[in-house]
């Protein structure tokens, strides 16, 4: 190791617990586990710069699950396994905007819109025939009707004419959100080291021996919340799944409000300051995009632009200001992995691009493992 004895000593002797990754997941956990054991020595260790991964990659969406997402998680789940799937996703967004406050980040209260294009209109007419009975079902939770119909007063082209929007979705800033999470954890006494990547791991009698791409230590407990990259460390089933985003330079007098999404998820976009962003098509390419390497595409970035001009703004003129792509962890079942790997080592991964939803409670949920 390359460290004076003052290095190690102040960041790395006598660590209590370390926490992989400063998303929203690892950054709630590191202040759950601090709120329980305030003495304890906490370190966080981020690979990159900045937070790598999804937490300020994504597109902000506050959201708890369209209705066609809902039918497509009925056929496969029971009620009640789907109620408890949304209940986790509202208790997500309701502890985030508590513990973090909405001006904090930008959260507002606009609506999801699901936009249904012309060639889906057997599944539109599917979740009209069953919007009445899910918002029945989803009642408990939202104590309302969440599903309402919307005309199409924006001027997208090329769908059906109306949305169904989920009136109590909503959206937020993602890089005010994790900042006003650093600040949290550094208030709280949590060292946070970037620029460090931790390449494997391996538990012994006193504690974990931890190996990064700079130097080893040795930590009580290990805590680890990297999604989508989960599986450079754990033999877990998570996969990573790319998406890919574009936004556009500012456009004058945008009026275009609340978040929407469009072909079953896969595509999603919002006003973000007179800004279009706008995000997804991964399934043009799953092969490809079941990657943990950032970067983008031809196929997908063409899409992307082309469904901007022909469906989202058919009558203004834009130019792309950014491309930029996020890495999720996903899988064949919707639950997140929150659980005790073995003695001293606990994971929060596979998130199933809900991170913002249940972000917050899979990180509270993960620190409660711990005793």
């Amino acid at each position: 190791m390359n460290l004076s004895y003052w290095e190690y000593n102040s960041w790395l002797s006598n660590l209590d617990f370390t926490v992989v990754g400063s998303g929203i997941v690892g950054l709630t956990t590191a202040i759950a586990i601090k709120k329980r054991y305030p003495k304890a020595k906490v370190l966080v260790l981020e690979k990159g710069i900045l937070p790598q991964g999804a937490s300020t990659k994504n597109a902000g969406f506050a959201c708890f699950g369209s209705i066609s997402e809902i039918l497509s998680d009925l056929s496969t789940h029971t009620e009640k396994e789907v109620i408890e799937l949304v209940q986790e996703r509202y208790e997500g967004i309701r502890l985030l905007r508590k513990m973090l406050g909405d001006k904090q980040i930008e959260f507002m209260l606009f609506g999801g819109h699901e936009v249904f294009l012309e060639k889906d209109k057997a599944l539109y007419e599917k979740c009209l025939e069953k919007r009445l009975s899910i918002n029945r079902l989803l009642r408990p939770i939202f104590r309302g009707d969440a599903f309402q119909l919307h005309e199409n007063n924006y001027g997208f082209q090329n769908i059906l004419p109306r949305y169904i929007t989920h009136e109590f979705e909503g959206q937020l800033n993602t890089g005010m959100m994790v900042k006003a999470l650093l600040k949290k954890a550094r208030e709280k006494d949590i060292t946070i080291l970037n620029g460090l990547a931790v390449e494997q791991y391996s538990e012994g009698v006193h504690g974990v021996h931890v190996k990064t791409n700079e130097f080893e230590f040795k930590t009580s407990k290990l805590m680890i919340a990297t999604n989508g990259f989960a599986t450079q460390l754990l033999k877990e089933a998570v996969q990573p799944a790319r998406a890919q985003v574009i936004i556009t330079r500012p456009i004058k007098n945008l009026a275009i409000k609340g978040t929407f999404h469009f072909d079953e998820g896969y595509y999603y976009f919002r006003n973000i300051d007179n800004r279009i962003l706008f995000g997804g098509g991964r399934n043009l390419d799953f092969k490809t995009e079941n990657t943990t390497q950032f970067g983008s595409t031809e196929v997908i970035q063409n899409q992307l632009e082309h469904l901007l001009e022909t469906m989202i703004l058919p009558k203004t003129k834009f130019e792309i200001e950014a491309r930029w792509s996020g890495i999720m962890g996903v899988g064949q079942q919707k639950r997140p992995i929150i659980k005790q790997v073995s003695e001293n080592v606990f994971c929060g991964i596979r998130l199933g691009g809900m991170g913002i939803a249940i972000g917050s409670l899979v990180g509270n949920k993960m620190a409660q493992l711990v005793s």
